[in-house]
């Protein structure tokens, strides 16, 4: 008689797994699994898992514009949010510990995933991701198009505030920096067979535009200069352009085989570009230097050159 009313249970248990639903999170990985190839996340594909407790959406824009409207149940960084104060020159990187106080704050746990966005072509979300990939964080995803093609696909947008319960976020130990230049790492560079990529404006290449934060006009030496937005459709969706074009575009430049190192004003831009090289197109070795033209111009020892007397600040 036993065997029978163990058997009932155990026919219970098992019609009650088969009808049980699954769980936003359980949606959130499996959706998550099946999509680990790539950094880029559509927002349509975003939809179908924002709601899941795991998914921790960052708004990075600067907070006028976030009160203004964002998606709904996002949180808010900027830039100088996960910037090193510690510099005479601002832009650097934030330490580890930086980073882990900060995501602790907004309540961001080590085992979520974070899905970035903003409003410039991916240019701000890309600067983050390049920051977590050197901390070896890689649950990550930058949201394609931004919030515009959130509310071009119905999103739910709003200006609550969510309300936060902090918890304790950690980085692994010992990272591997793996997409980090430093400034000695680049004047070792300046005179190897290292390509190195200015991703600014024609003028700040030339020396004829200097941009607040830099104490001089002009650019690293031997430098080859491809502006961060020729990748995107910038004045339209704000999308990466297709591989196809991107190979177009890049490859008159480098081959992926090629040590390349980026840089731009403060190491934006140029995170940009090295999301596009490294993720896109398959560049191997391919590395922003952090500190960029902010950092190199501040030393008067530093090698430099330029094109034009500098008559544009801003």
């Amino acid at each position: 008689m036993n065997w029978r009313i163990s058997l009932l249970f155990l026919v219970i248990i098992l019609v009650s797994c088969k009808n049980e639903k699954p769980t936003n999170d359980t949606i959130a990985e499996e959706f998550l699994n099946a999509t680990s190839h790539s950094y880029l996340i559509e927002a349509d594909q975003l939809l179908k898992i924002a709601d899941a407790p795991t998914i921790k959406i960052l708004d990075f824009r600067k907070p006028e514009f976030y009160l203004r409207e964002h998606i709904k149940g996002s949180l808010n960084i900027w830039r100088t949010d996960i910037e090193n104060p510690s510099y005479p020159y601002k832009g650097m990187m934030a330490s580890k510990t930086q980073i882990e106080t900060l995501f602790s704050n907004l309540g961001i746990d080590t085992n979520d995933t974070i899905v970035i966005y903003d409003d410039n072509a991916l240019c701000d979300s890309s600067r983050l991701w390049w920051v977590l990939q050197n901390y070896d964080f890689t649950n990550v995803k930058l949201l394609h198009g931004g919030i515009n093609a959130w509310k071009s696909n119905n999103g739910m947008v709003s200006v609550e505030v969510p309300e936060i319960e902090e918890t304790i976020f950690k980085l692994p130990e010992d990272p591997s920096m793996k997409y980090y230049v430093s400034k000695d790492e680049m004047l070792i560079a300046v005179n190897s067979n290292t390509i190195i990529l200015d991703t600014r404006t024609d003028d700040e290449f030339s020396g004829k535009q200097q941009k607040a934060g830099a104490t001089k006009g002009g650019r690293i030496p031997n430098s080859k200069q491809i502006d961060w937005a020729v990748a995107v459709d910038y004045n339209g969706d704000k999308k990466i352009k297709s591989i196809e074009e991107l190979n177009d575009i890049y490859k008159r430049f480098a081959s992926e085989k090629d040590t390349i190192i980026a840089y731009c004003h403060s190491g934006v831009r140029s995170a940009h570009t090295t999301f596009v090289l490294t993720q896109l197109l398959g560049f191997k070795n391919v590395k922003n230097y952090d500190g960029s033209w902010t950092e190199w111009s501040y030393f008067d020892q530093l090698p430099f050159q330029k094109d034009s007397i500098t008559t544009i600040t801003k």
